[in-house]
């Protein structure tokens, strides 16, 4: 009796197959870098701190840290290191236009493969005028 485990009874998959699955994975790589970036951009709530009010604030920090005790230096430290890297990311341009291309390429497909309307899509703040050039609209 031949051993089941070496038999495969799967038929191979067909170059149309592993094409539809290849561009399914293409479509939804391009809306997760998209929606990741939107997120990791997101404007914050509250008033806005400048760049200004940042750096004096890490001069408050360092003239506190001379005379904090241990616990409240560690915040200290803490917060003096968020700040820094604040003052970095501000600094630091995000260009959408090339992650919101291949969005615009991908999206109308792949929210028709994945049933997601244009209400999910707003909720996830991808902006009207994208879902319109992606071909996304609210009428189903």
């Amino acid at each position: 009796m031949p051993n089941m485990a070496t038999k495969s009874k799967r038929t191979p998959m067909s170059d149309e197959h592993k094409a539809a699955l290849a561009e399914g994975r293409n479509q939804g790589r391009s809306v997760r870098r998209y929606l990741e970036a939107l997120e990791a951009h997101k404007p914050k709530r509250g008033r806005k701190r400048t760049p200004d009010s940042v750096q004096k604030r890490l001069v408050r920090i360092e003239v506190d840290l001379e005379t904090a005790d241990p616990l409240k230096r560690l915040q200290l430290i803490q917060e003096r290191l968020d700040l820094r890297a604040e003052l970095d990311a501000a600094s630091t341009k995000v260009d959408l236009t090339g992650l919101e291309k291949e969005f615009v390429g991908s999206a109308k497909a792949y929210s028709a493969r994945k049933h997601i309307s244009y209400a999910a899509w707003r909720e996830q703040g991808v902006k009207p005028a994208v879902l319109r050039r992606a071909g996304i609209t609210r009428s189903r």
